[in-house]
């Protein structure tokens, strides 16, 4: 709560001061072109999540199965599809981490057909997606981290004529230590599976949802596709004014743009597949019928944060943000649960249970993040960290009319 007042208050102080001495940038992509920027080397990488007909995401999924059948042989059967969603949440990243490295332990974690990340879960979903082998590294990052390894906190005229309260210098270097070439390589070998790893940022130019494909970019051979996966993670974490954007150098028709990227969860706080794209209805034209299974990890808790707020215009504000960003995570799960029901995808719903009551002491605590990571790894050893619907649709009578 804290942080977010002080994110408030630079915003309120920069608004009163006017617009300021702004960062430089190149061109940003014009209103008419936007559908037609890509990065060069790697075009076809991403697409638009909130686009109604979804030419893109159809082409990048039947693409996908062709890769699948390529390697299952023709004529054979599919096997089930296993979708892992994971959501937001900062440091409660820890509890999804947990419940992650238990699945290994406990000996029946699937191998995803699709990984979705936003957020800190864009930080995870790479690791979950390439396997047990990764393990170590969320069970190290998200139980010894400190705030200093992610942000480094700037002069206050810096950060209110710049653009963010804090560098995010620390997690570029750790994602430069553990997002390797070696990584790099394990995606694109995974990707010619038919297998899709899939990471959201929000393009505040246009104030979209955007949906990388981060395999096709592993694939691509291009110069740049490293340090464009990172910068693709860093930019799906970058809380808005607390975070720097990440520019992306773009084209259209060969002239050159700047695109601006900032947390995906800005718009969807988590991500299944654009719900304009009916799974059920591609599979049936696509003869890919198989059994499907979404597992969703909210990374937060679901309860109501009872507290008692002052009435400070700023206390007001940040809390009103709060509630507003609970209630978006909410709807994205009301989303996704619709539509898998919708498509006849097995909805498994994990989140932080109202009993934990650690409290952090700075953002990144790993004195609040190891209990969180134990009880997330605890919660699915004894089999009770899935949820079949959401918490407000677990009524008998709702759930016998959705067929």
């Amino acid at each position: 709560m804290r942080r977010r007042i002080v994110v408030l208050l630079v915003l309120v102080i920069g608004c009163l001061c006017g617009p300021g001495c702004a960062i430089s940038r190149g061109p940003a992509v014009p209103s008419t072109l936007t559908e037609k920027a890509v990065l060069p080397g790697m075009e076809g990488c991403r697409i638009w999540a909130d686009d109604i007909k979804q030419p893109a995401f159809e082409r990048m999924w039947d693409e996908s199965i062709a890769r699948e059948r390529a390697l299952v042989g023709a004529g054979a059967p599919l096997p089930p599809a296993d979708f892992l969603v994971i959501s937001g949440g900062g440091p409660d990243g820890a509890y999804g981490a947990g419940i992650i490295c238990a699945w290994t332990e406990a000996g029946n974690r699937p191998q995803f057909k699709v990984v979705t990340g936003v957020s800190t879960g864009a930080l995870t979903a790479p690791f979950a997606f390439l396997g047990p082998d990764y393990d170590h590294v969320l069970k190290e990052v998200y139980t010894s981290l400190h705030t200093s390894g992610i942000m480094e906190s700037r002069w206050l005229l810096a950060a209110l004529f710049g653009d963010a309260l804090d560098d995010t210098v620390p997690l570029q270097r750790m994602l430069a230590k553990l997002v390797d070439q070696a990584m790099l390589e394990r995606i694109a070998a995974e990707y010619k599976k038919g297998r899709l790893l899939l990471i959201g940022t929000t393009d505040l130019d246009v104030g979209r949802p955007v949906i990388w494909d981060i395999g096709a970019i592993a694939s691509s051979g291009a110069p740049k596709a490293l340090e464009t996966v990172r910068k693709i993670m860093i930019a799906s974490a970058a809380i808005p004014a607390a975070f720097p954007p990440v520019m992306f150098d773009v084209e259209v028709d060969g002239k050159k743009y700047q695109e601006l990227h900032v947390d995906g969860g800005a718009i969807r706080q988590a991500f299944l597949y654009p719900p304009h794209f009916h799974l059920k209805t591609e599979s049936v034209k696509l003869h890919a019928g198989r059994t499907r299974t979404a597992w969703i990890i909210r990374n937060a808790r679901l309860d109501p944060d009872w507290a008692s707020t002052q009435r400070q215009t700023l206390r007001i504000a940040a809390r009103a943000i709060s509630a507003l960003l609970a209630s978006e995570g909410k709807g994205d799960l009301d989303r996704m649960y619709l539509t898998t029901r919708r498509d006849g995808v097995g909805f498994n719903l994990a989140f932080i249970p109202p009993d934990f009551d650690v409290k952090p002491k700075e953002d990144f605590d790993p004195d609040y993040m190891r209990p969180l990571f134990e009880r997330g790894r605890s919660d699915l050893l004894a089999g009770k960290v899935w949820k079949d619907v959401p918490p407000e649709f677990d009524e008998a009578d709702f759930k016998s009319t959705i067929r």
